[in-house]
């Protein structure tokens, strides 16, 4: 599990001094909401689970050993394995103790992924509070690295933001600030590096199937996502991968695609347990979620 610091990973095979040029078409893993402790809270539809502080993950903790198992068993490997947010489910201001468990599980049961995958994380609104403050995200910090970062890897620029911050900064508006003027200077570095792809990470979805759908809880104000797609846009950024919605979804604004994948964890709508394999070709990035029960163990490129 690498961990970013001054807002990139310290990791010789992720650095733009060595990867910012094309080399050969990869793939790589993503995932979304591992987030140990949820089905026990959430039971069968929201309405019938056991609220904190009694919680359980024995169910998580296996889904997460199987993803495990599959990463380790792939030939070729993926040249990374990335989670986009909610690693854990309890809020660690109001449940300390029980998020520090539901933390060493976690970090346990993924210190045996095979060190030929790196493992990355990105933050989520369970990570980090749904009203983040100073010590919440320190927090993170502390346990993950960084909450935004970006790395290279064949040519591409992979950025990776907090995306609490466009749900609600009201506590952090300095760190929001900064999160800002940093993406607009690493998309710009990007460009002018001459990356064939420029890829973005994040918990949030902008929208989850089209991109002026009414705001409600698992997508961003209206007014906010349009000027960001807008941005991320016009910086040549094509992809955007996503978790949170607990189901597979996601659309385009112009030809900008908002991926937004299910859960190793809970499942909210009829999707199974699994995670998305994505190629990156020189022209093009492509991208299919499979269930953990029949993902593949070979990709062609």
């Amino acid at each position: 599990m690498l961990k970013a610091k001054n807002n990139i990973l310290p990791h010789p095979d992720f650095s733009a001094e060595t990867q910012a040029k094309w080399n050969k078409d990869f793939f790589f893993i993503q995932a979304a909401d591992t987030q140990l402790g949820l089905m026990y809270n959430f039971g069968s539809d929201g309405s019938d689970g056991t609220p904190y502080p009694e919680s359980k993950w024995e169910t998580e903790i296996e889904l997460c050993k199987a993803s495990v198992e599959i990463l380790n068993g792939m030939n070729p490997k993926p040249e990374f394995f990335i989670v986009c947010g909610d690693l854990v489910d309890a809020f660690g201001d109001k449940f300390p103790e029980i998020r520090q468990r539901q933390e060493k599980d976690l970090k346990e049961i993924y210190s045996k992924l095979t060190p030929d995958i790196p493992m990355i994380c990105v933050c989520g609104n369970h990570d980090i509070g749904n009203s983040p403050t100073a010590e919440t995200i320190n927090s993170y910090n502390a346990s993950f690295g960084d909450d935004y970062f970006s790395f290279y890897k064949n040519g591409c620029c992979f950025i990776v933001l907090n995306s609490q911050f466009y749900e609600d900064a009201s506590n952090v508006p300095e760190l929001y600030a900064k999160h800002e003027k940093w993406l607009e200077s690493e998309l710009a570095t990007a460009a002018e590096r001459g990356v064939k792809h420029t890829v973005v990470f994040q918990h949030i979805p902008w929208f989850v199937e089209k991109s002026d759908e009414e705001k409600f809880y698992f997508n961003v104000e209206k007014e906010l996502r349009i000027k960001k797609l807008e941005q991320f846009h016009k910086a040549g950024v094509r992809k955007i991968f996503c978790g949170h919605y607990h189901r597979n979804a996601g659309g385009f604004y112009k030809d900008l695609e908002v991926v937004v994948t299910s859960a190793i964890g809970c499942q909210i709508g009829p999707d199974e347990h699994g995670m998305r394999v994505v190629k990156v070709r020189e022209d093009v990035l492509e991208h299919q979620y499979h269930p953990l029960d029949n993902f593949p163990t070979r990709v062609i490129l």
